[in-house]
């Protein structure tokens, strides 16, 4: 709801992709942290660490909440409350996902993460629905209610996830010995990964689809709702919700026959048709038809996706699964990369130019990926493809 809700706000008051790109950037600026945030969850606990983010977003949001009642909120404020929170944000689903594998028998896996995507895709189909529909109808003011009200449930929540005490034991520090440090933690996070090769394979993709896939589905719909489709809030809110739908269909899927899978196989496979769905969408003319083709990228992201988070916290070492995470999460630094590229190109060369570009290339180098890690990632006796 708040992403829909104030990429809008942006874009109506400033009347530009630049200030667009810029916004949606800011809420992944965080992602340069990423990874200690996985060492700060290896050594407090993740859920102590996930119940202290969410006091921030709420705290964040009734700022953002009161400017709007007193009638003071400018597009700067909003990008000011955008940045504090993309330092905090990005890693959400990162620490939420490692308190998953903290919790989670290995077999199991799979079935946990798809259900745990399932409640974040129809979360975001209601937001992207509920969230337009309050703020044309009652105000941005009363919309921010909601959210703030439902910031402040996550945190209770979260109160009651898992358990407080950190996800490893603290380790022994003889006499004579280093002390342990985070960066000396995060050090021994970032070789485990570079010397694991799947790791790095999947740490790939990862950065890939954030720099590629992601802003032409995400953070470039409002402009397309707007400039594209020439629809409104409402619209808006359709395309969010049918990429959501698309993408709780997959996990719903997975979530029944996620067992049988070979993962490393199926990240391959759906990110390669997920490239495929873009260049589809880029093609629609209108927003009958773009909603289709958006439901496609939405399931096809959760097929390439899913697989990915349940292989990195499968096969990844108890010690150094919130750094592994972290890791993954900052790999999300490729959306503010390619939403900030995207800006200048579509202003010279227009949307469907840009995207279509960004299309064409993140599918040659999935195929380049493909063949750089086949025996890591394709081979059917490969960590990545266990059951």
């Amino acid at each position: 709801m708040e992403t829909l809700i104030l990429s809008w706000y942006v874009l109506v008051e400033t009347r530009s992709v630049l200030m667009l790109t810029l916004y949606a950037s800011l809420q992944y600026v965080g992602t340069l942290f990423a990874p200690m945030f996985g060492v700060a969850g290896d050594r407090l606990g993740h859920r102590n660490l996930l119940c202290a983010m969410r006091a921030v977003y709420a705290t964040l949001a009734t700022t953002l909440m009161t400017f709007t009642f007193l009638g003071v909120l400018t597009p700067v404020l909003v990008l000011v409350i955008a940045g504090l929170m993309g330092m905090v944000r990005p890693s959400d689903l990162g620490v939420r996902a490692t308190l998953i594998g903290d919790t989670m028998p290995a077999d199991r896996l799979m079935g946990a993460m798809s259900i745990q995507r399932t409640t974040q895709d129809s979360a975001r189909i209601a937001g992207a629905l509920t969230g337009a529909g309050l703020v044309a109808v009652l105000g941005m003011g009363v919309a921010y209610i909601v959210v703030v009200s439902f910031y402040s449930i996550s945190f209770l929540l979260t109160l009651k996830a898992g358990s407080a005490a950190p996800a490893r034991p603290p380790r022994d520090n003889p006499v004579g010995a280093e002390r342990p440090s985070p960066w000396r933690d995060l050090k021994a996070g970032i070789v485990y990964v570079w010397t694991t090769p799947y790791l790095l394979g999947v740490m790939c993709i990862a950065f890939l689809v954030n720099l590629t896939a992601y802003p032409m589905v995400n953070g470039l719909l409002p402009y397309v709702a707007k400039a594209i489709y020439l629809t409104d809030q409402t619209g808006l809110g359709y395309l969010s919700a049918s990429f959501a739908g698309g993408a709780l269909l997959g996990s719903i899927v997975l979530s029944r026959f996620g067992h049988a899978i070979r993962p490393g196989r199926m990240m391959l496979v759906f990110c390669a048709v997920w490239y495929v769905t873009v260049l589809l969408f880029v093609q629609m003319p209108s927003l009958a038809s773009g909603i289709p083709a958006l439901m496609l990228a939405g399931l096809a992201q959760s097929l390439c996706m899913v697989p990915m988070s349940a292989m990195l916290l499968r096969n990844t070492s108890a010690q150094f699964r919130g750094r592994v995470m972290g890791i993954r999460m900052l790999m999300i630094y490729g959306v503010p990369i390619g939403l900030l590229t995207s800006g200048p190109l579509i202003s010279r060369f227009g949307y469907h130019t840009t995207a279509t570009v960004y299309g064409m290339i993140g599918l040659a180098v999935t195929l380049l990926i493909a063949v750089r890690w086949h025996a890591d990632l394709w081979r059917l006796e490969a960590p990545a493809n266990m059951r």
